[in-house]
């Protein structure tokens, strides 16, 4: 692929790689892939999203849900709106927490519908880590607060609050949590970690890797020599925080990925592993270190059994378009406009379109979401009678 760089991204992406090499030598000669992973996207001032890049969008690296229509943020207020209406109603603060909050468009459209619906949201608080992302938030939801007239208290906050009550969303965030690379040789999973080889990054087989970290497909089927896939250490470790200091309410989140019986499935033989540019999907992950987005496909079962294992109520999964769907997504659009006028109507039928269809966003990518303690707030509700999650769980 021939990407023409600038002096500055050309500057950036060598000082990442000449710190990376000075960790790679300093240590075994090896780093484990979830390390550079991390430094890739996180490193102050030098990773992905930690270096004022501007990432999102059409002028970015890729393009999500929320940028391409705020259908998609009306369309989750159908699920939300019950759960703040009965913690309004039970003297606690109406709030949502949103993590990774990109841009902010998710925000504006979530905080827009409930403003149009009538309600009044007590706090939006959002955990971000990209200085650059905190700003453009920042000036967004100013904007649409004094456009609007809003009462809602923007927050944002550096740590996750303990025993928090209310809402919970992600979009797109667990994709970008460092995971571990493993293949399969001679019988055993190992651990696959990056060295360098004459000035290269690439990859270097490691240790074995401990049975009791891998998870029950890859200790029990039968795979072919030099199958790679992916360990999901520190998104199971997030994912077990977030159910731990939710007291009490509903985390959802939307991403791209599988449960275990195709994500380990024996004829996924190279993993998925991928790295963005441009709107170009590269297969190599250590290409342009610190300019390129990295993600990794999310392995929703151990997802949901770690929020059952904190003591959710219930989990749900199901893809991005029944959940639009059953939220209403179609109804919002035709009060948003008249489809008998094409020259609106059409780019939002567009935007619905990459939203829904299989070929596109609506069956990769899943909506997942677990309760605790719901039934105090909702009585005679379950997970599965909230607008949206409604349906089969494909767990």
């Amino acid at each position: 692929m021939d990407i023409t760089l600038s002096s500055l991204e050309t500057e950036h992406t060598a000082l990442l790689y000449q710190k990376m090499a000075t960790e790679i030598a300093s240590g075994s000669g090896q780093m484990p892939f979830s390390r550079y992973m991390e430094m890739a996207l996180y490193e102050p001032g030098m990773g992905y999203y930690s270096a004022g890049a501007h990432k999102l969008g059409i002028g970015g690296d890729f393009t999500t849900a929320p940028e391409l229509s705020p259908l998609f943020g009306a369309a989750i207020v159908s699920t939300l709106l019950p759960v703040l209406e009965a913690l309004k109603a039970k003297g606690l603060p109406a709030q949502i927490l949103e993590f990774g909050a990109g841009t902010g468009k998710l925000a504006q459209s979530i905080l827009k519908r409930l403003h149009d619906l009538g309600f009044a949201l007590d706090r939006y608080q959002i955990i971000e880590i990209s200085p650059d992302l905190t700003q453009r938030q920042q000036k967004r939801l100013g904007s649409i607060s004094a456009e609007l007239g809003l009462t809602t208290e923007c927050q944002w906050l550096s740590a996750l609050p303990e025993q928090f009550k209310g809402v919970m969303i992600a979009n797109e965030v667990i994709d970008a949590i460092p995971c571990d690379a493993i293949v399969y040789q001679d019988g055993f999973w190992h651990w696959q970690n990056v060295c360098l080889h004459e000035g290269q990054l690439t990859w270097q087989t490691g240790a074995p890797v401990p049975q009791d970290l891998l998870p029950e497909p890859l200790r029990v089927d039968s795979y072919s020599e030099g199958y790679v896939s992916e360990l999901h250490l520190q998104a199971n470790s997030w994912l077990r925080q977030i159910a731990k200091q939710l007291d009490m309410g509903l985390f959802l989140t939307f991403d791209y990925g599988f449960p275990e019986s195709e994500y380990y499935h024996p004829q996924r033989i190279e993993g998925t592993l991928m790295a963005h540019h441009r709107h170009h999907a590269i297969q190599d992950p250590f290409y342009l270190p610190g300019l390129c987005d990295i993600t990794t496909h999310v392995e929703w079962s151990q997802i949901a059994r770690n929020a059952l294992d904190e003591n959710a109520d219930d989990v749900y999964l199901t893809n991005q378009a029944a959940y639009l769907l059953d939220a209403g997504i179609g109804e919002i659009a035709l009060e948003s406009a008249d489809p008998s006028n094409p020259e609106v109507f059409l780019p939002i039928s567009n935007a619905l379109q990459k939203l829904l269809s299989e070929a596109e966003m609506g069956e990769l990518f899943k909506a997942f979401a677990f309760s605790k303690n719901l039934h105090k707030l909702l009585p005679g509700y379950s997970l599965e009678d909230l607008p949206g999650l409604r349906g089969r769980n494909r767990l």
